[in-house]
């Protein structure tokens, strides 16, 4: 089965977005400093992009979790494949996701990441697709586009590993051989 992408969002869009978002986080922090923690692969991108426009001091942490192996969709089994490096207790925590979908890795993590006692934990994510939520009591408190039930790429979103380097967001066309 081959595949082909289609734009959804220019890279203009999606600059001009986090932009707007990051001013948003700006206003709400205050200058605070806040401890930024991306999931990993897809996250890296946005947070990035999005940390040059954060103001006030910012550190980083990674997470990578997998939920979806070599498929589309999730499993629902969560795997935590890398942890956190530095302990968040006290600090404000800034989680930073490439995509909400079901909101199943977002509530497990979220749930371990309050054990750990940050000061507040807050949800950014780039896309989200809340049609297809499972886990109602998952909040995003910023987002930058509310997207259709599609499967989507670039942007460091990938389909087996490809298409991350895309700088826009664009839909994935499966074709049936």
């Amino acid at each position: 089965m081959g595949e082909t992408v289609k734009m959804l969002l220019t890279e203009e869009e999606v600059n001009r977005r986090i932009t707007e978002v990051a001013e948003e986080i700006n206003k709400d922090y205050n200058g605070e400093p806040i401890h930024m923690i991306c999931i990993l692969k897809g996250g890296v991108m946005f947070m990035c992009e999005l940390a040059k426009r954060i103001k006030g001091p910012v550190s980083f942490d990674f997470m990578d979790v997998s939920s979806y192996g070599h498929n589309t969709e999730s499993s629902g089994v969560i795997k935590i494949l890398k942890d956190l490096d530095e302990d968040i207790e006290g600090r404000n925590v800034l989680l930073v996701e490439d995509i909400i979908d079901t909101g199943k890795t977002l509530n497990k993590l979220s749930q371990l990441l309050y054990t750990r006692g940050p000061k507040s934990i807050k949800i950014c994510t780039m896309l989200d697709k809340p049609s297809r939520r499972v886990e109602k009591e998952v909040f995003v408190d910023y987002r930058c586009f509310q997207i259709p039930n599609k499967f989507v790429v670039g942007y460091g979103l990938d389909y087996n590993q490809k298409y991350r380097n895309l700088p826009y967001i664009g839909v994935v066309e499966f074709e049936n051989e």
